[in-house]
């Protein structure tokens, strides 16, 4: 568990965390809540699992994912394991909908679907989540500083010199 909430005291890991998950709780809170015009839990369930013949399972791990993966971004509550089931939908989404409409996003609405260039954004952000952690004012940090006793070395820092 200690290597799972593993993170240093950066920025970097904030700003990536906070800015994938943002980009993505709207995206779940349609799937699961119906906010934001979305279809709600089970219009997306019947959707996924009828439309899209994706199973069950996998239809209520999306929206999981996309949902409480976003809130664990936000909070850097388990960050690592959140960017990796964001990153899998990511993935999941080019291979099944939209690598058919190649890279580029569908600006002058010419194609029959979007592209893949938000979907490659999110996945690399959140492999870089999955090697760094959480960062600065992370849940992962204090845990991580909980269980040792003290607060983990700051990278971006060097430690006090104490005098002799």
């Amino acid at each position: 568990m200690d290597k799972l909430l593993a993170t240093d005291n950066s920025w970097t890991g904030l700003i990536l965390r906070v800015g994938l998950g943002v980009i993505m709780f709207p995206h779940g809170a349609q799937k699961l809540l119906g906010w934001f015009g979305g279809p709600g839990l089970d219009a997306t369930i019947t959707g996924f699992t009828a439309q899209m013949h994706i199973p069950w399972l996998f239809a209520v791990l999306v929206i999981a994912a996309e949902f409480f993966g976003s809130l664990g971004l936000i909070f850097g509550a388990l960050s690592r394991i959140a960017a990796f089931g964001i990153t899998c939908v990511m993935l999941g989404a080019i291979a099944m909908v939209h690598w058919q409409h190649g890279l580029f996003m569908n600006w002058a609405g010419t194609k029959g679907g979007e592209g893949f260039e938000f979907h490659l954004l999110a996945i690399t952000i959140g492999i870089a989540i999955m090697l760094k952690g959480s960062g600065r004012w992370s849940i992962d940090r204090a845990l991580q500083s909980r269980s040792s006793g003290q607060l983990p070395p700051v990278s971006e820092e060097k430690p006090p010199v104490k005098p002799a």
